[in-house]
């Protein structure tokens, strides 16, 4: 089964942004990251003790590689000049995978409020419906089926405790 692209404009083929600022925002990213493990490291000892290596001698070694792996990624990326015009991602790409990104965010979002099982009855039919094209009717059943099954799953079967919302809460749960 393949996936059906939906025709695309030239401007969609515009990048978002490029290769070349990916790669130095995300070295930027960890050389921080690699700072802070390295000053925390060093703030609860990272030094070698009578009785052996303190808490944080382990960890502030791996941010030393880490923060050199960093800076060698800035120092590539900076001198790399045929990737300057490189797309990371173009317009059409990034819509794509902001179809998946909000509604999934919501998700993790709703499943505070509705609980995981109404939250999930929305993600699924609604993926299926608005990404996957498929028929209202049949979208709704299939969610509806899926979230009876993991109900009766985790809450009857196997007595596992799961968010959840008024819904349940109305129904005894």
């Amino acid at each position: 089964m393949s996936i059906e692209t939906p025709d695309t404009t030239p401007e969609d083929d515009h990048p978002v942004v490029g290769a070349r600022n990916v790669d130095i925002v995300v070295s930027l990213m960890l050389l921080a990251l690699a700072l802070l493990i390295g000053w925390d490291s060093w703030r609860i000892g990272a030094s070698w003790a009578s009785d052996g290596p303190q808490s944080g001698y382990f960890p502030f070694y791996l941010s030393l590689m880490m923060g050199a792996a960093s800076v060698y990624g800035i120092t590539t990326a900076l001198l790399a000049r045929h990737a300057a015009g490189e797309a990371f991602v173009t317009r059409d790409q990034f819509r794509r995978v902001m179809q998946v990104f909000v509604p999934t965010f919501a998700y993790c979002v709703l499943t505070q409020f509705l609980g995981l099982y109404v939250a999930s009855f929305l993600l699924i039919a609604g993926f299926m419906w608005w990404i996957g094209r498929i028929p209202p009717w049949i979208s709704i059943l299939t969610s509806f089926l899926f979230t009876a099954v993991m109900f009766a799953t985790f809450e009857i079967a196997f007595n596992v405790i799961m968010p959840k919302g008024p819904i349940e809460a109305a129904f005894g749960f």
